[in-house]
């Protein structure tokens, strides 16, 4: 009687009925006035504002729901799989896998909340994305088209990303993930050791060992960033087996790191050897370390140890990492790689030179344009306006540093996108520290994981570029689904608190359809891109073969070309934006002659990279050489407007002055160029040329000894011609001798008889 007395004080709307029917009908009614009470409060809410901060908000979406799955199988299939060809690039790969997950898991995110009225859970970090996103989609109209749009793109799935993992990262699924992250960064490890101990070729490398990233930068600035997650795993490890495993693979990741010699990733590195055990002591207490025997503890020191040290160690067998390090003196092992390029970090350093001059322009970008910005991904197509006079080619096609190039592109937007993120984690941090209370002591190791995640993806993002990536960009937004998750779980208040949304069955099921366009979408664009990089690549790889034959007019070649021809013009009909490719094709036909078709190929780049000097020069140079001048007078002014002082803009100058009637201007010209060191190949040749048909036999010397002393390759022509007008022109026998001398030195060994047979009889004597 006691027990249904209880009961029926605290039955919240239980009837007698269904007390008195047994345990299965109160279980069965309670059930039934929680539902009551859950579709009371959906009206009360719907009733109210469109959203509204909760003390506690409903738990995350656990009970069948795969999408923490999805998203752990994500992480670990992005940065291990990878192309075992050049025909398509390996980013794009790992952009498909992360665009079809996101969009994937979505869809059955929102299909099996169809029939919900509980509110889902919104966090205020989910404005940063969306605000860049929006910004992105304006930009389109007054900007890049093209690269607005990628930009977009990606800010939208980095948005789905988040908005998952804040609906469904509870602390115990968050393993799932973890553990996602921490077997992706191993498999993407063995590659990186297979190539740097066995030169290992199924991956296309540039830099060696780049696993399966292409660029070992890459590779280096991701893993790092998972070094975190996988100390949480082997600071919870049960078992000795667990323990070796984690330990061993926790080593072996530091060795691939190391055998790249990233300097940034290995600044990061240092950086978290110092965080992280840090917080292992602080939260000892929410570790199973803690709760570790003797064995078991020097199990897992000795077998990280053991692991690095024994492959630190080991000498490369890869000759293109040892030729690559040689300028670094004997560097064969990882620990070489990681400490000798760490100690050569100067400001003499070419690689940081190269990244200093792309600085220097962002920050005139930035002061130039400092509330607008230039437009969402439009960095790489508006830079040659910001660059120091002279230049004609862009330095890069990204700043190799995330902050100013966010800052550059979104103005204000960027500004504030930034400064609200660093706020953000600054507080979470904080939080975590202060919040003592049994609930925050068991959120905190989680939490401080993904700080120090994030703590080496900005680092890193200060020397490179992964927000660009596809593993680095899911690892930043599933670091702070991480941390706004757990936000919600602690009924974190203010003004990073979690909301509940207000939530219909309608919205799950327009959603669902809104992810199966997207889906859709996902498909379609990922088939073009892999059309469009497989047929220009073939192009570029047919061109590269043809002109390594070394015999580029010979009539087999022609079907060869017909078909480059074809798949180089299909490849820029389905997107004529691939500015790191396409101009190779034209490339090689101008070095055959074939100048019309060199130009349509650089005149599709130009739509999309209209301040490319270099390329415009060549256009022009092409229309010179069919004879149509009127256009490569066109091409020049446009090319004078933006670097007059480019080496190619004058050269051409020069050569269209010449072409047009105007030689004596020309040669002047030349002169004034040759005097004051700015020229290139075609401008020292066009003055020699000059030289000859004015007599000015000073200036043809000039030109001829410049153009020995900067091309080597020419340097026995020039020798020859200098010679020649010694001989002829200048009378002066003694400088003619020397040069057929230093010409005789400069030829094969085989090849100096029928060259002696050439030279005048007067001087075959005296050589």
């Amino acid at each position: 009687m006691a027990k249904k007395k209880r009961i029926s004080n605290n039955h919240s709307g239980l009837d007698k009925s269904s007390v008195s029917s047994g345990p299965s009908g109160v279980i069965a009614s309670a059930v039934d006035g929680q539902e009551q009470a859950a579709r009371s409060a959906a009206r009360l809410n719907r009733s109210s504002a469109p959203y509204a901060k909760t003390a506690a908000l409903p738990h995350e979406v656990e009970r069948g729901d795969w999408t923490v799955v999805i998203l752990a199988l994500m992480m670990f299939l992005a940065p291990s799989v990878g192309v075992p060809n050049e025909m398509m690039l390996q980013d794009t790969l790992k952009s498909i896998v992360v665009s079809f997950a996101a969009v994937g898991a979505g869809l059955l995110f929102f299909w099996q909340q169809r029939n919900r009225r509980d509110g889902l859970r919104w966090h205020a970090i989910m404005y940063l994305p969306l605000a860049l996103m929006f910004y992105a989609l304006g930009s389109m109209v007054w900007s890049h088209t093209y690269l607005g749009g990628v930009e977009a793109i990606r800010w939208f799935i980095f948005s789905l990303i988040l908005w998952l993992g804040i609906n469904t990262l509870s602390r115990q699924r968050s393993a799932y993930l973890v553990e996602g992250i921490h077997w992706g960064a191993v498999i993407c490890s063995l590659w990186t050791v297979l190539q740097f101990y066995f030169d290992f070729t199924y991956f296309p490398q540039g830099p060696n060992p780049a696993s399966t990233f292409v660029n070992r930068n890459f590779f280096a600035e991701f893993v790092v960033c998972t070094f975190p997650f996988t100390a949480y795993l082997l600071a919870q490890a049960k078992t000795s087996s667990r323990i070796t495993l984690m330990a061993f693979t926790f080593g072996f990741n530091i060795i691939a790191l190391m055998m790249t010699g990233t300097r940034g990733a290995l600044a990061a590195m240092w950086m978290l050897l110092f965080f992280l055990p840090l917080i292992a002591t602080v939260y000892r207490k929410q570790f199973m370390f803690l709760r570790w025997d003797s064995g078991k503890r020097i199990l897992a020191c000795g077998v990280l140890m053991a692991t690095v040290v024994t492959m630190g160690m080991i000498k490369s067998g890869n000759p293109k990492v040892l030729a690559d390090r040689a300028y670094y003196g004997d560097v064969t092992t990882p620990f070489d790689m990681a400490f000798k390029r760490t100690g050569s970090i100067s400001v003499d350093d070419g690689s940081l030179g190269v990244r200093f001059v792309m600085w220097k322009a962002t920050g005139e970008m930035i002061k130039a344009r400092p509330l607008s910005g230039v437009g969402a991904g439009a960095w790489e197509a508006m830079q040659p306006l910001y660059q120091v006079p002279g230049a004609q080619l862009e330095t890069d096609y990204y700043v190799h540093n995330e902050i100013l190039q966010l800052l550059a592109e979104y103005g204000l937007v960027g500004w504030i996108f930034l400064l609200l993120l660093l706020s953000y984690l600054l507080v979470s941090a904080w939080r975590t520290l202060r919040n003592r209370t049994p609930e925050g002591l068991a959120e905190a190791p989680l939490r401080a994981i993904a700080l120090a995640s994030m703590l080496a993806f900005l680092i890193v993002s200060n020397i490179g570029f992964p927000w660009r990536l596809a593993s680095t960009g899911c690892m930043f937004a599933l670091c702070l689904a991480l941390l706004a998750a757990s936000d919600a779980r602690l009924s974190v208040r203010g003004p990073t608190a979690a909301v509940r949304l207000n939530w219909r069955p309608a919205y799950s099921q327009v959603m669902a359809v809104a992810m199966m366009v997207c889906l859709a979408l996902t498909a379609y664009i990922s088939q073009q891109a892999a059309a469009t990089e497989s047929k220009i690549v073939s192009a570029v790889k047919m061109a590269l073969s043809i002109s390594a034959s070394g015999d580029v007019n010979n009539p087999k070649w022609d079907k060869t070309k017909r078909d480059m021809l074809t798949l180089a013009k299909e490849g820029i009909a389905i997107n004529t934006h691939y500015r790191k490719i396409t101009p190779m094709v034209a490339d090689e036909l101008a070095k055959w002659g074939d100048w019309k078709n060199a130009i349509w190929v650089w005149e599709s780049v130009v739509v999309s990279r209209p301040y490319v000097t270099a390329i415009m020069s060549n256009i022009a140079r092409g229309y010179a050489q069919i004879g149509n001048l009127d256009k490569a007078l066109e091409y020049l002014e446009r090319c004078e407007k933006l670097q007059p002082k480019a080496p190619s803009v004058r050269s051409l100058k020069v050569i269209l002055m010449s072409r047009s009637g105007k030689e004596a201007e020309a040669a002047v010209l030349a002169q004034t160029y040759m005097n004051e060191g700015i020229y290139d190949f075609d401008l020292v040749n066009a003055a020699f040329v000059l030289g000859m048909r004015k007599s000015d036999f000073d200036m043809a010397i000039q030109a001829l000894l410049i153009r020995g002393r900067d091309w080597p390759a020419s340097r026995l022509d020039a020798q020859l011609k200098l010679a020649g007008i010694y001989v002829n022109n200048k009378k002066d026998d003694v400088k003619a001798l020397a040069a057929f001398k230093t010409a005789l030195e400069l030829t094969p060994e085989k090849d100096r008889d029928v060259l002696r047979k050439q030279i005048p009889p007067q001087f075959q004597a005296r050589l």
